[in-house]
């Protein structure tokens, strides 16, 4: 039997309106894309890498140390940022000689959570200890001596973050689940 034209508009509407309903929750809630831009993540990402963020787990969840995460840029929030978590809400972070240390709360032994490879040629400046609010996050690129990032612009407010890196797509020879990972 011949589907009228009414028949067929009828088809392709009902298609749209199924895939807008998956598709828009989906890209809304669950997962998005991300382009790497700058240098401040090396040697983990490099510019123009195509990643999927993943933003459902921070619903069910609190962001841990090391994870690399997605977040609006606190002085511009329609800017994105991509960092790793170094210090977590309540804590306190420190950056001496070259290194940087956290202090849980309430404990007197600081951990060194990085320490510079290269502080002959580029050194990391000494900073104030930083204490963290209760939805504070202190954040760094991984080429700490490129990357701006806590130690400029101060912690970053959980509401700030949209997700943490969850699949790199392209290049395709770096294809994987959870890079830069802990």
């Amino acid at each position: 039997m011949e589907k009228t034209w009414r028949q067929n508009l009828w088809e392709i509407v009902k298609f749209i309106a199924i895939t807008l309903i998956i598709v828009i929750p989906f890209r809304m809630f669950i997962a998005q894309p991300f382009i790497v831009s700058g240098a401040s993540m090396v040697p983990t990402f490099h510019n123009s890498e195509y990643l999927i963020v993943d933003e459902l787990s921070y619903y069910l969840r609190s962001p841990a140390r090391g994870e690399v995460i997605i977040f609006k840029y606190p002085k511009n929030p329609k800017v994105y940022y991509i960092k790793r978590i170094v210090g977590l809400p309540g804590e306190t972070v420190t950056i001496r000689n070259n290194q940087v240390f956290v202090q849980s709360p309430g404990s007197t032994e600081e951990a060194v959570t990085w320490t510079n490879v290269d502080n002959e040629t580029k050194p990391i400046e000494n900073a104030e200890p930083v204490t963290l609010g209760s939805n504070e996050y202190f954040v760094m690129g991984d080429n700490r001596t490129e990357s701006s990032d806590s130690r400029y612009w101060g912690a970053l407010p959980r509401n700030l973050i949209t997700g943490r890196a969850f699949i790199r797509l392209f290049p395709f020879g770096k294809v994987g689940i959870n890079p830069g990972g802990i």
